[in-house]
């Protein structure tokens, strides 16, 4: 709700931007049922057919790369968290300094980066044997242009696509043997694509409370690209 009262209010506004909830379904029916009345009063939600967990985030990608192609069909699809705040505007922005009709990535991309071997975010050799991954954009906010998505969809129907239970580096691993096989894509990377949290002049403020969210909202209103500090 405080995406709905917050930044979703600019995708209501304009013409030509959709914004949606992708849910994974839930181990108890009554919140399932729940999330269906929900869906079906606020026509904001798509429910994706499976349980939810992080080992399976990476179909909710695939789905809202299907939903930008098949559905709306966009120019460009933007994935980012829940806990995300957007400024829609700047990400518009940021879009339209690449030339237009080539291949995109817009994020706040890592080169470079060293699986992490230990921890809650631990990975295998066995899953990933390299030492480094390939450029990715930090999940919380990124973009890619519809020639990409039109190929990881076709590249998952025909059981093509490498799956990674991280979807910011599955997306990287899709976009870069895309550049390869396909044609060039440019890279955009901007820090204002925030992952730890929020500074002032971002493009997405990440982990947002729905404080935050409503906030920075009426920061934004009043002008104001700053973060908020709420309790």
């Amino acid at each position: 709700m405080a995406v709905r009262k917050s930044w979703m209010i600019s995708t209501r506004r304009s013409s030509n931007v959709v914004a949606r909830f992708f849910v994974a379904l839930n181990g108890k029916n009554e919140v399932n049922e729940e999330l269906m009345k929900e869906a079906e009063y606020f026509g904001d939600i798509v429910i994706v057919p499976f349980m939810d967990n992080y080992d399976l985030v990476v179909l909710k990608t695939i789905a809202i790369v299907e939903y930008g192609v098949r559905v709306v069909p966009a120019k460009h699809i933007m994935k980012c968290d829940d806990d995300t705040f957007v400024r829609i505007e700047s990400v518009l922005d940021q879009v339209k300094k690449v030339q237009s009709g080539k291949s995109m990535y817009v994020g706040n991309i890592n080169y470079y980066h060293r699986p992490l071997r230990s921890g809650k975010w631990s990975v295998t050799y066995e899953e990933w044997p390299e030492e480094v991954y390939l450029p990715y954009a930090n999940a919380p906010g990124y973009v890619i242009s519809s020639d990409i998505a039109q190929y990881i969809l076709s590249e998952f129907d025909n059981e093509a696509l490498r799956l990674f239970k991280m979807e910011d580096v599955s997306m990287g691993m899709w976009v870069e043997k895309f550049d390869t096989t396909r044609q060039p894509v440019e890279y955009l990377h901007d820090v204002r694509f925030y992952q730890p949290g929020c500074f002032d002049g971002y493009f997405t403020a990440h982990n947002q409370s729905p404080q935050h969210m409503i906030c920075l909202w009426r920061k934004l209103q009043a002008g104001s690209a700053q973060c908020c500090n709420v309790r």
